[in-house]
């Protein structure tokens, strides 16, 4: 912090305002980009886990959902807790917890370390994510705020846009922990930034909903198990009825305990605006279609097309870059354009390149996939900014922080019950044909571990044991053509999911329920040095940012 900047200077209040949001857009920015990395860096890494971990079908999925179901879990206590502790502090203490959790999963040794740490990295990446929009729609107002969300949603497009190709790059050069460990001092600088250039508002007052938080996680928690495990338990077992029951009988008490408490974590009040609602069924139909199959698709480009991390990367670029390239620009749309068009327009879109996809087989090379990564990027671009203006443009600002929660929220619970139920399918179907093919007699009593190697990624392993040698050629085909039919039918329900996303957000989607912050009113200030303490739902700051009240020797500590 320069002297000019620092607290007392008496700097002239607007242009140290001025600063203050635009080291606020960056420093979000990069969290943001350094929590989505994960998301992406991860997919390209899975097939080096498991040669390096002897990781199952099931561990790869836990690698992906303990994080985003995490995050999906404390997203909305995460939102609330930002509104009443303030946004800058809870986003700190987020960075704290993800950088110190990704070096754990760096220096994991066996699947379960790896997935409990990656459940601890959501945690702190649901902090982070909660308050990202929060944060920037209280520095924010009118174009300026358009423009600050093209850029976020850039950064969302630059995270998956090279993801794939840093992940493919430590990977190969480093081995997959340094994906992990890429975080911590990136984190590091996050942190100073954040405590020294940022400034702490807070909007509600009340008490923490534990009990919502206990019941929705514990839902999720066991919704997601039961998808992951039906496959193997049984979809008629006791244990898989009783955890879809269980999890369906919390939902019903997390919706009761949310209608009845003063304080809740997920306002249900908020879902009688379809432009609300709307918002977040685009979310998570966006991340239970495309961003769910990244895994699936990742799998066959290495596993059966036998590329390698770094060619993987690659192959995704046409579809990274596009959204990177794009979301800008559908940032600048938002200001000018009804967001129901772009967001109806981006998710169909969408819909479109993953039934492109369709048609995959056993002799398909990823150029089959190049239409649709094509068309996704354009999508993506369109979806994301429109999206992060229609989550937090329909509430007052006081209330940003749950609204940014609940639609991060949905995006996560997308992800993770999207990779579960796709995964369930995508099982299935490989398991089925490989047990009706003739050629697996050759396996013995091993058809439905061989199986199970076809859906993990680990083909070539499996094959090497498989005698006699002569039978290899057969079952290598076997497990291509297994592969790609599965791969088909969820690309198939993927497209459906988006599309159907797309028409509700055409007819939910209203841009005039967006509030007068949207349209380019500012808040109301902090209170001054004399003010009488804020009421319940007025924003006060707090921080210790240069050009904050606190900074003048206003604002009342928290």
């Amino acid at each position: 912090m320069s002297p000019a900047d620092s607290p007392g200077s008496g700097g002239p209040p607007d242009a140290s305002a001025r600063a203050r949001k635009w080291w606020t857009l960056g420093v979000v920015c990069v969290g943001t980009f350094m929590l989505l990395l994960d998301v992406t860096i991860v997919n390209v890494a899975l097939p080096s886990i498991q040669r390096s971990l002897k990781s199952s079908f099931s561990d790869l999925q836990w690698v992906v959902d303990a994080y985003a179901l995490t995050l999906a879990a404390f997203l909305l206590t995460a939102g609330s807790l930002a509104d009443r502790l303030g946004r800058q502090r809870v986003f700190l203490i987020g960075l704290v917890v993800f950088t110190a959790s990704s070096a754990l999963c760096g220096l994991a040794g066996d699947p379960l370390f790896l997935n409990l740490a990656r459940g601890a990295q959501g945690t702190g990446g649901a902090m982070m994510f909660a308050t990202s929009l929060a944060l920037l729609g209280q520095e924010f107002h009118g174009r300026d705020r358009g423009t600050a969300f093209g850029v976020w949603g850039g950064t969302l497009g630059a995270a998956v846009a090279v993801g794939p190709l840093v992940g493919g790059l430590l990977t190969q050069g480093l081995g997959w922990e340094a994906i992990f460990y890429l975080n911590v001092p990136i984190g590091v600088l996050c942190l100073y930034a954040t405590a020294t250039r940022l400034t702490n508002i807070r909007g509600q007052e009340g008490a923490i909903d534990w009990p919502g938080l206990v019941t929705f996680s514990a839902a999720l928690f066991m919704l997601v198990f039961a998808l992951v495990r039906g496959n193997d338990e049984g979809w008629s077992s006791a244990l898989i009825l009783g955890l879809v029951i269980g999890a369906v009988v919390l939902l019903i008490v997390f919706f009761v305990i949310e209608w009845r408490s003063d304080h809740p974590m997920l306002d249900l009040a908020l879902f009688r605006k379809p432009t609300f609602a709307g918002a977040a069924i685009v979310a998570f139909t966006l991340s239970a279609s495309l961003f769910a199959l990244f895994l699936y698709m990742t799998l066959w480009i290495q596993g059966i097309l036998q590329f390698s991390p770094l060619q993987a990367g690659v192959r995704f670029l046409p579809s990274t870059l596009l959204a990177f390239v794009v979301s800008p620009i559908g940032g600048r749309l938002s200001t000018r354009v009804p967001l129901r068009l772009l967001l109806t327009v981006g998710l169909a879109l969408v819909g479109v390149a993953l039934l492109l996809n369709t048609g995959v087989s056993s002799s398909s090379g990823w150029t089959a996939l190049l239409a649709g990564f094509i068309v996704s990027g354009v999508g993506v671009g369109l979806v994301n900014p429109a999206l992060a203006s229609a989550a937090i443009g329909v509430v007052k600002p006081e209330e940003s922080g749950m609204a940014s929660g609940i639609n991060s929220t949905f995006r996560q619970v997308g992800i993770a019950t999207g990779i579960a139920a796709l995964g369930a399918v995508f099982q299935h179907l490989i398991r089925s044909r490989v047990a009706a093919a003739p050629v697996a007699r050759a396996l013995g009593g091993h058809v439905r571990q061989f199986a199970d190697a076809i859906s993990s990624g680990a083909t070539k392993q499996a094959l090497s044991h498989v005698m006699p040698v002569s039978a290899r050629a057969g079952l290598h085909h076997l497990a291509a053509s297994s592969f790609a039919t599965a791969l088909d039918r969820v690309f198939l329900i993927g497209g459906i999911v988006a599309l159907a996303g797309a028409a509700l957000a055409a007819v939910l989607v209203r841009d005039r329920e967006l509030v007068g912050a949207q349209a380019g009113e500012p808040p109301e200030p902090a209170p001054g040095p004399a003010a009488r303490p804020a009421p319940a739902g007025s924003a006060t700051t707090d921080g210790p940012a240069p050009g904050t009240d606190r900074a003048r020797g206003g604002a009342r500590p928290a």
